[in-house]
């Protein structure tokens, strides 16, 4: 575990809000100059405690309107690898994520669409159709929120 002290703290709490900040108004808040803000932010980065910076698109603005879960179990584990299983799904544009997870089901998939007449072309003819795929559950998401994890605040041990 690396050490972090207190500044450490509340650069990574601002940056985890908005990572669009740079190293100047960030050492302004915090009472450091822009070389040592740049310093701690680059050490972070060095350390793998940032390990990059992430775009979050409007997916409705862009037309697609539905976000579904999809939860897929493999029917026939041993004769087809996880990694070829893998390397197929993520082929498919609609995936957004593909979580290999414990429990019910092998694998958590985001998938978007346009539409549900969408998803559902999506789900037949590309994802069913795919060697392995055994049982699926799917979980349309209604609405979402951005909330702070339990790590931002750990480290978020001021709101300023």
């Amino acid at each position: 575990m690396i050490e972090l002290d207190d500044i450490d703290r509340k650069l990574l709490a601002a940056l985890a809000r908005d990572a669009t900040q740079n190293a100047s108004a960030l050492g302004r808040r915090f009472g450091l100059s822009q070389p040592a803000a740049w310093r701690r932010i680059k050490r972070f980065h060095d350390d793998g405690i940032i390990k990059g910076r992430r775009l979050v698109l409007d997916r409705e603005q862009l037309g697609f309107g539905v976000t579904v879960f999809l939860g897929v179990k493999l029917a026939t584990k041993g004769r087809v690898s996880l990694d070829d299983f893998e390397r197929a799904i993520t082929a498919i544009p609609e995936i957004q994520s593909v979580e290999h997870v414990l429990g019910l089901y092998d694998y958590r998939l985001r998938v978007v669409a346009r539409d549900l007449a969408d998803f559902e072309r999506v789900l037949r003819r590309r994802i069913m159709t795919m060697p392995g795929v055994g049982d699926v559950e799917a979980n349309v998401l209604l609405s979402e929120e951005r909330r702070i994890g339990p790590v931002e605040s750990l480290v978020a041990t001021d709101r300023t």
